[in-house]
């Protein structure tokens, strides 16, 4: 990522209708919310309200519902809700939000037709005569809640482009199909969902991309069971605040996600996937007045997905510009184009496998390539992981993952095995999110490096009978030196 703290004006640019009357942290049945009137949350941190995406200051004809920073003078849209069709306002009709009495919010055009533009649902129903309420919470959060407190709904639960603190970016268990995903701005003024998402892979659920369109664009390491993921401070430009952001997975019996929270006294802090595809984290800075990029994911080009080839890999750990290498055994496919920069080409074997009697190094440290598959049951040993490969001649390297945690059937593993070229790895260190990667290699690089406990006994056995032959030979030849050396006389 890049740590520079560099200064930009991210915010989108919004013209708000500014609020007429009293604001309120709640909407109830039979006093809707209009165009001109905001609700704030108890705290005055966001507010919710109608928007235009425009900087024009003429009367606006397209509007969105959407949720902002009430307490910062650089509006910036955090939640939309109608964000692929906005209402009309007009003097023929004027778009209001309802609390109904079923527990959901209803956005209509108020042109009279009833027509619904946006509505939550909700299918929970509130018990006996129980009124409910919308609540626009301190955090950015709007839930919908029974009188008894039960919550019927939240905004949180549907991402648009920014990750708020306390958010959710689930990696269910029970409900697989349903995976979540920030999706971007389609451009600087318009709200509507853009080329560029980021969330969890829907076919391994082990790890998170962002992506442009169908393409990945960067790949984060597969989940290895870590459940506090860091601790990492930033400092702000031109200020004494040192801020630090908590990152955690919570696990349990209904599903697993990521989240995070922020030191006391923290700035207003957020992660945003912009409409040109960066997913930033960005700090206010009241100093400078204005969102403060504290680091960005798509920066460095090294940890662009696929960027150095097949079987090449992104050291991050290398200071301060991470670089593309090979891995073990390997070298580059085009030394012309890697010299110059180019690493698409990646790098090839310095020797062909022989087949199933290779063995393999252990490189720990390293963010798992992609494309693998996963085999076994979820309580799969090392051991078990090891001989699933080494018995598929076309298996090319394996992991083990142990998903340690506190759910209810104990620990789970993952053993992912790779059958095809290694791309979009990297080397991490002792981070979290590193693994140790098992790659098959000819076995002459094996008696070189490490092995794993498979092929230990398997490499050491030979190596060790010849060691032993040679010493046999040896004093042998030395008392038949003579008669060696009268034969080699004679045929010269």
């Amino acid at each position: 990522m890049d740590w520079l703290a560099l200064t930009c004006r991210a915010a989108v640019v919004v013209f708000l209708f500014l609020p007429f009357g009293a604001s309120d942290d709640r909407l109830v049945p039979g006093k809707p919310l209009s165009p001109g009137n905001t609700i704030v949350s108890d705290g005055g941190a966001f507010a919710l309200g109608f928007f235009s995406p425009t900087n024009s200051t003429s009367t606006p004809t397209k509007l969105y519902l959407g949720i902002w920073y009430n307490d910062i003078p650089e509006l910036t849209v955090v939640w939309v809700a109608n964000r692929e069709t906005p209402v009309i306002n007009s003097s023929s009709s004027s778009p209001m939000l309802s609390l109904i009495n079923t527990s959901n919010l209803v956005l209509s055009n108020g042109d009279g037709s009833g027509r619904v533009i946006w509505t939550t649902t909700n299918t929970a129903t509130t018990p006996g005569s129980s009124t409910p309420a919308a609540v626009l919470l301190n955090n950015g959060n709007l839930i919908i809640r029974a009188s008894n407190g039960t919550m019927l709904w939240q905004s949180f639960d549907h991402h648009t482009d920014t990750f708020l603190p306390g958010m959710k970016l689930r990696l269910k268990y029970n409900t697989r199909g349903d995976h979540e995903r920030l999706e971007s701005w389609k451009g600087r003024s318009d709200p509507s969902p853009g080329r560029f998402s980021y969330g969890v892979d829907p076919t391994t659920f082990l790890q998170i991309f962002l992506w442009d369109g169908p393409r990945p664009v960067i790949r984060g390491a597969p989940w290895t069971g870590y459940l506090v993921l860091s601790e990492r401070p930033y400092q702000q430009a031109n200020t004494s605040t040192e801020v630090i952001i908590y990152w955690a997975v919570v696990d349990n019996d209904k599903e697993i996600y990521v989240t995070y929270s922020l030191s006391d006294g923290a700035p207003h802090i957020r992660y945003v996937l912009t409409y040109t595809g960066e997913y930033q984290i960005q700090s206010w800075n009241n100093r400078l007045s204005a969102w403060e990029i504290l680091g960005n994911w798509s920066s460095l080009k090294c940890n662009l997905y696929g960027y150095c080839g097949p079987y090449g890999y992104c050291d991050l750990t290398v200071a301060p510009i991470p670089t593309c290498k090979c891995l073990d055994g390997f070298e580059p496919a085009s030394m012309e184009e890697w010299s110059g920069g180019r690493f698409s080409m990646g790098c090839r074997r310095k020797e062909p496998l022989g087949g199933c009697g290779d063995g393999f190094l252990a490189l720990p440290g390293m963010k798992s390539p992609d494309k693998f598959t996963l085999v076994g049951g979820s309580k799969s040993t090392f051991e078990e992981c090891a001989a699933e490969c080494n018995r598929n001649c076309s298996c090319v390297a394996y992991a083990h993952l142990n998903l340690s945690s506190g759910r209810s059937e104990g620990n789970v593993t993952r053993c992912l095995v790779w059958g095809g070229e290694l791309i979009d790895t990297g080397k991490l260190g002792e981070v979290f999110g590193s693994n140790t990667l098992y790659l098959r290699v000819a076995s002459l690089y094996v008696a070189y490096g490490k092995t794993t406990k498979n092929n230990t006994m398997r490499i050491g056995l030979p190596v060790l009978s010849s060691v032993l032959i040679l010493l046999c030979i040896v004093p042998l030849m030395n008392l038949m030196k003579g008669t060696v050396t009268m034969i080699v006389n004679f045929h010269l």
